[in-house]
């Protein structure tokens, strides 16, 4: 363990094996693993931690894919099922304007009828109202989709998107790229090789793309490295993506948990060594590491900034997906809060861009904002809470999928 964290801290790059021996973290290993995680968050990105003012528009729960881990999705003619129209999404894109909201992310079910032009009149829609709003919308499985209802190659497809507006793409639907893990989590979803094209395609035109990873479920840490190292290979060919975003399973109104197929979601450990590993296997290539506040809670995601981490997430205003898994924090932070919570833990916070040029810097502490340090380090942490399964839900820009 020494040896693979004296060689990050040299700036070597870290293999699958030195990967392996980190994602296995525990004991001292861990506190130091976190420890250096910290070090080279600090030397690549600084004090800053960084938030995007933003909504999310689930604009349907219909959906037809069945992921096992999804408790988000309906059927057309379940009782809660609906399907917000363009004026809908256009009416909240506005009130997210209203209140400061530079981004709005765009996903929803798979509805089998839906005309496959639909994205393109959805972002079409809010351009033509909002012309500064950034628009972050449709994952990589809404992509295919939207291929294969249009009939368009993959190419077209993506630049009829960018020619109306779109500006970035989740880079969710990932799970796990693996093709044996997400046979387990959904048959029906796109393979590996599938989400790498759109990706690479994404990024090919100039759309950038988040990256993300789900854990906590059936997968396995060898699982994480090779994902990120697949991530990574990626961004070395094509520059594309803005972030990293672990995203910790919530596993209480799941199928997949409720048959006893998955674990009970993330485990303390889990949170702290996969945001520490993202750090050191992704260092000098993707620089802008994401907390999922909704998943795991403000105290472990603070404890996730001082392991790696540099970004809040986002406001939000409204989360639909991860809340139907069973997610029990909130769906909405002021811009305030977040800068509270920053401050406490000693660093400056950062109102960003979708892509992470920065807005503002809050360098001066407003009396509004004045707070006692919050009362948790990440290394703390490890002595004070138990290594428990815990719940949460959402994220900024994404979700449980």
């Amino acid at each position: 363990m020494r040896g693979v964290l004296e060689k990050s801290l040299q700036g070597r790059e870290l293999d699958y094996e030195d990967g392996l021996l980190l994602a296995n973290a525990d004991g001292a290993d861990l506190r130091a693993l976190v420890k250096v995680a910290d070090e080279k968050r600090r030397e690549r990105v600084g004090e800053i931690v960084t938030y995007v003012v933003n909504r999310n528009i689930n604009f349907t729960n219909v959906c037809f894919v069945g992921c096992a881990f999804c408790g988000f999705g309906r059927g057309p003619n379940a009782a809660d099922a609906y399907f917000l129209s363009l004026d809908e999404i256009v009416s909240k894109a506005a009130e997210a304007a209203r209140h400061g909201a530079t981004e709005v992310c765009i996903q929803g079910g798979l509805p089998r009828d839906m005309d496959g032009y639909f994205y393109r009149d959805v972002v079409r829609a809010i351009k033509a109202a909002l012309p500064g709003m950034h628009v972050h919308a449709f994952s990589p499985m809404e992509i295919a989709f939207g291929v294969e209802r249009t009939g368009m190659p993959l190419r077209e497809y993506l630049l009829m998107l960018k020619d109306a507006g779109l500006g970035s793409i989740p880079g969710t639907a990932a799970e796990i790229l693996d093709d044996e893990v997400r046979a387990r989590l959904s048959p029906n979803k796109l393979k590996v090789h599938e989400w790498v094209e759109i990706v690479r395609t994404a990024h090919s035109l100039g759309i950038p793309s988040t990256s993300t990873m789900m854990y906590g479920h059936t997968e396995q840490p060898e699982h994480w490295v090779r994902h990120i190292l697949l991530l990574r290979e990626i961004q070395k060919e094509t520059g594309g993506i803005t972030e990293f975003v672990p995203l910790a399973f919530i596993h209480e109104k799941t199928r997949l948990y409720q048959r006893d197929r998955s674990r009970a979601g993330s485990t303390l450990r889990e949170d702290l060594v996969v945001h520490a590993l993202g750090r050191l296997m992704l260092d000098g290539w993707v620089n802008n590491l994401q907390v999922s506040w909704v998943k795991l809670g403000f105290e472990v995601s603070l404890a996730c900034l001082e392991a790696g981490a540099n970004d809040f997430s986002g406001t939000l205003m409204e989360e639909s997906i991860s809340k139907s898994a069973g997610a029990t924090f909130g769906e909405y932070v002021p811009p305030d809060k977040f800068r509270q919570m920053i401050r406490g833990i000693g660093r400056i916070p950062a109102e960003r861009s979708t892509t992470y040029r920065l807005r503002e810097i809050f360098s001066a502490e407003a009396e509004d904002e004045m707070t006692a340090p919050f009362p948790r380090r990440a290394l703390n942490i490890l002595d004070s809470v138990p290594a428990a399964h815990h719940s949460g839900g959402g994220l900024g820009g994404s979700s449980n999928y």
